[in-house]
Order: C-alpha cells, then structure tokens, then sequence
C-alpha cells in the first residue's frame, strides 16, 4: 500500500492559459499526472527543464510558503508570489498526515532563517541560524525534525560541501526509513545516490524515470573524473 503523504498529482492544463510560459517547457507541458513510488523522489535534468517550477508548484499545493520554510510560515520578500501551476495542480494525499515539514530553497534560505527568528520565534524558542555558516544553519534546520514529515528540498547542494552533501544523503536515508517522504531537485551526482530514490529525469521534453548512472549529472561528472576533461553530452 502507498502509504506516502503525497501519493501523486494532476495536472488542468485547460486552467492554464494558452499563453503561459509553461506550456513552453516541454517536460510539463506533457505532464497530465505523476504517482510517487518511493519514500524520496529525486528530479533531475538539465537547467531550466521545469524541476524547480514542479516541486515549486508541490509544494504550495501541500500548505508550504513559496519561498521555503515550514507549514506555518507565510511570508513573502518580492512582488507575484504565486504559482500558476499551482492553480491548476491538484495533489492526491496519502492516509496519513504530515505534522512536520518542510520546503527549502537554498536561494532563499536567507529569508526564511531570518523570518525563523524575527516572526517565527515564538517564546524565543528557534535558533538563530544567521550565527553559522550557510551549509551548517541550512543543515540545522534539516536536521530539526526528526519525527515522520514531508520535506521538499531545491537543490539543496548549492549551500553544501561534498562531505556535508553525505550528512545530508544518510540523514534523508535514515528519515525515509522512518517514514518522511522527500521530493529534492538536485543536479548533485552524491545526492543522486540517495539509497532506494525513484529518479525522475527531466530531460529529453518528458518527465521518465531513470537510473542513477543514466542520469546527466552522473555522466558528466564521471567522464570529467575519468578524463579531467569536460565533455558536452549528447542531447
């Protein structure tokens, strides 16, 4: 039995005008409905093939912020805050509900931290993850919640060292195997490796499942490994 928080989604593509950008990105414009199969969903893919936009869109489906942070976190730093695919998304939820959770983008982190201490902090309760560095606050506020949730992550890499990106691969392991279902996008060949993720690729104009070795991430970086080369793959 799926027992995940998000079992899948749909997608309307007849409440999104003809006009949008999304229709433009080849990977969602085919995508009609997504079931998740696995406790840790990884999207992969080149950049601007629609992973950030599709978790995006997840997440505030599923209550979170669109700028990141936790399920009671409602604040917004720029102007049209909103995501169009959202508005035409709908989630298919599992029997059990999340109590905890999380959506982290690394771009942002900085606003949500700081509305973590100055909006958030009742009874002065949060920490204050301005006083370390960006990997280790960004790793301490994963690292908060261990009891069962729902946590989306966008390329979470950007604020980790290689070492801190192996903390992060064995906390979401042991996580997962508690019962959290994670969604990350990730351009990262040691996140790719999370053990038992369904990867998405998000290449090629369509959202497929694909291995850890077929994924480009893992290619490039392995043939500039073997070769200290930089090879263009094939498209």
């Amino acid at each position: 039995m799926n027992n995940l928080f998000i079992r899948s989604f749909s997608i309307d593509w007849d409440a999104v005008l003809q006009g949008s950008y999304l229709r433009r990105i080849p990977a969602l414009a085919g995508l009609e409905s997504l079931e998740f199969e696995s406790p840790v969903t990884l999207f992969a893919g080149d950049n601007q093939t629609g992973k950030s936009t599709l978790l995006e869109a997840i997440a505030v489906c599923a209550g979170f912020n669109a700028e990141g942070g936790t399920l009671n976190y409602s604040f917004s730093t720029y102007e049209g805050d909103r995501s169009e695919l959202a508005e035409a998304m709908r989630l298919v939820r599992g029997f059990r509900r999340p109590q905890v959770g999380s959506f982290l983008r690394a771009e942002s982190f900085f606003n949500v931290a700081s509305a973590a201490l100055t909006e958030y902090n009742f009874d002065g309760l949060m920490e204050d993850w301005h006083s370390e560095s960006h990997g280790e606050s960004f790793l301490s506020f994963i690292r908060k919640y261990r009891q069962p949730g729902l946590f989306l992550m966008d390329e979470p890499e950007a604020a980790l060292s290689p070492r801190r990106q192996l903390e992060l691969l064995r906390h979401v392991e042991e996580q997962a195997a508690a019962g959290s279902q994670y969604l990350i996008v990730t351009h990262s060949p040691i996140l790719l490796g999370i053990g038992g993720a369904h990867i998405l690729s998000f290449d090629g104009g369509a959202v497929r499942p694909c291995s850890y070795e077929e994924a480009d991430s893992y290619q490039v970086m392995r043939a500039f490994l073997d070769g200290r080369t930089c090879p263009m793959p094939e498209r």
